[in-house]
């Protein structure tokens, strides 16, 4: 069952606007996030929860999406996150930012895999300026944007396929506009 859920946990770059989160919702994948290990057992992460119609198109306003398509504007328009979580750093608790970035991909991905369960998809945003965000969102001087965590109800296709001869792992569109994911073959990356 995990693994069905990891396969169907794409990194989504359309949705249907029509859908809306409740804050109780995205308080569930942090209280899911919460839970989960963490360095030292720091617990430096905190999260700013994006789910007000003004708010999410100020957070979508500074995203930047889909940097292998760069021909290519995503989301289409009429096709954005409905919600965000960004996930920040308390630098009162710990200073060195680097230390906890797995901390941060095991959060996010927890977080996602539960959207998933419920139907739901999102994507991780590391093309975003942390500044801009603490500026426009009023974060406190001790709170560092580390990734931003777009979700929604997914409104594309996304096929997972096998790496061509050029060894590319660029993902790619088809002019039906789906969605290609290039995955290396378990044998590739077993030593």
């Amino acid at each position: 069952m995990l693994k069905d859920l990891v396969i169907k946990n794409r990194s989504y770059r359309g949705y249907d606007e029509s859908y809306t989160f409740t804050k109780d919702q995205l308080l569930n994948y942090v209280d899911a996030a919460r839970l989960t290990p963490s360095s030292v057992n720091m617990q430096p992460l905190k999260y700013y929860l994006s789910y007000e119609k003004d708010n999410v198109a100020l957070v979508q306003s500074m995203t930047k999406w889909a940097r292998a398509l760069p021909n290519m504007q995503l989301p289409h328009d009429g096709m954005c996150p409905t919600a965000f979580i960004i996930i920040c750093q308390d630098t009162s608790i710990a200073s060195n930012t680097g230390r906890f970035l797995k901390d941060v991909g095991i959060v996010a991905q927890t977080m996602l895999l539960m959207a998933t369960e419920e139907g739901l998809g999102g994507c991780m945003i590391g093309n975003y300026k942390p500044d801009e965000v603490k500026e426009k969102l009023h974060l406190a001087d001790n709170l560092e944007p580390l990734l931003i965590v777009a979700f929604g109800k997914p409104a594309e296709k996304i096929i997972i396929t096998e790496i061509p001869e050029s060894g590319s792992t660029n993902y790619y569109r088809d002019e039906n506009d789906v969605h290609y994911v290039p995955k290396r073959s378990l044998e590739d990356i077993v030593i």
